[in-house]
């Protein structure tokens, strides 16, 4: 028996429990953050599985039916796609497991095969279709002040989520209100939750406002993350630990993040694949990290290459005996004592 999955792209909506209409659209009518419905087809791969509204992996196979968002990604390790490269035969991949649905145009030899479906129609009401930006946050907020741990990595699978649901705990335990929040990259919602999960009290991320990725015009990244931080500053979390998918040097609007962020930036953490990514991402985008984390901090050789290479310090946070220094360098650079520093 086929099934039909509300992606997570559309958890802002109300497709759960008010109805919709499907029908086709012209390509000349498509946009980023239009909510369509698609058949998936073929014969399921270990990529088969789309993340639904709860977060929750839900495996798929052919004639099962799948609302997601149209959008773009741009990921260095697995795979560049995009709605505008669909074609007249309306096949379509799921370029994250999320519901974002474009088309590959160029993929890792070592991703799985992704989910492969045949476009069936756009979501609407009276007649109008249905976009992401229908159900995004919006309003007036006051300026946003909150002090901001950044996550920023060299590429992705960089470890910044693990990261920041370090922080993210450090700074709960100790009994800081805290907010986490994914401010750029491509719309999966596991990240996020895996923040609330680490004792966050609250989450958010640019789906919120109406964003399938970040892969946008500069302008509309701006317009959209402004918003998304007031609501954040209103809320009056100590803290917010903030993660940009990717670098800030890729195609999802990083550096127009950190600017946006200004002068309540306190920490900077960057999650490096190897030591000379570090030098390369400081001599590129002229940025100094606080801490250097990630695989380039794997061995303590390539600890002390960090050091010498840049003068940042550098802790592996998957091995035990680092983690107090990681935490004092955190509190030093915060301004706070934590319980057993």
């Amino acid at each position: 028996m086929s099934q039909r999955i509300i992606g997570s792209l559309a958890r802002i909506a109300d497709f759960g429990d008010q109805p919709y209409d499907v029908a086709v659209k012209p390509k000349s009518e498509w946009a980023t953050g239009d909510y369509v419905e698609a058949e998936v087809t073929g014969e399921p791969s270990p990529l088969y599985r789309i993340e639904d509204t709860a977060g929750e992996m839900i495996p798929v196979a052919a004639g099962d039916r799948v609302v997601g968002a149209l959008g773009e990604r741009e990921a260095t390790l697995e795979g560049v796609g995009s709605w505008r490269a669909v074609e007249d035969d309306g096949r379509i991949h799921c370029l994250t497991n999320a519901g974002l649905l474009g088309r590959f145009t160029s993929i890792s030899s070592f991703l799985d095969r992704p989910v492969s479906l045949d476009y069936i129609g756009h979501l609407e009401r009276d007649g109008r279709k249905l976009k992401m930006r229908d159900f995004a946050l919006g309003g007036e907020f006051p300026a946003f002040a909150v002090p901001t741990i950044l996550l920023v990595g060299t590429s992705m699978s960089a470890g910044k989520t693990s990261t920041g649901r370090l922080v993210v705990k450090t700074l709960s335990d100790a009994g800081f209100d805290v907010i986490g929040a994914k401010l750029t990259g491509a719309g999966r919602y596991r990240d996020v939750l895996s923040f609330r999960e680490a004792g966050a009290r609250e989450i958010y991320d640019f789906v919120d406002v109406g964003l399938p990725s970040t892969v946008v015009p500069e302008s509309d990244f701006r317009e959209a993350v402004r918003p998304l931080l007031g609501m954040i500053g209103q809320r009056k979390p100590d803290f917010l630990v903030a993660e940009a998918g990717a670098s800030p040097l890729e195609p999802y609007n990083g550096s127009a993040a950190i600017d946006e962020l200004g002068n309540s930036l306190v920490c900077t953490i960057l999650c490096a694949s190897d030591p000379y990514a570090v030098l390369g991402v400081e001599r590129a985008f002229n940025f100094q990290p606080d801490i250097v984390s990630g695989p380039a901090t794997t061995t303590s050789a390539a600890r002390e290459l960090v050091r010498k290479l840049t003068g940042v310090p550098a802790y592996n946070i998957l091995d035990p005996a680092s983690l107090p220094g990681f935490r004092q360098e955190l509190a030093n650079r915060l301004g706070i004592e934590l319980p057993g520093g």
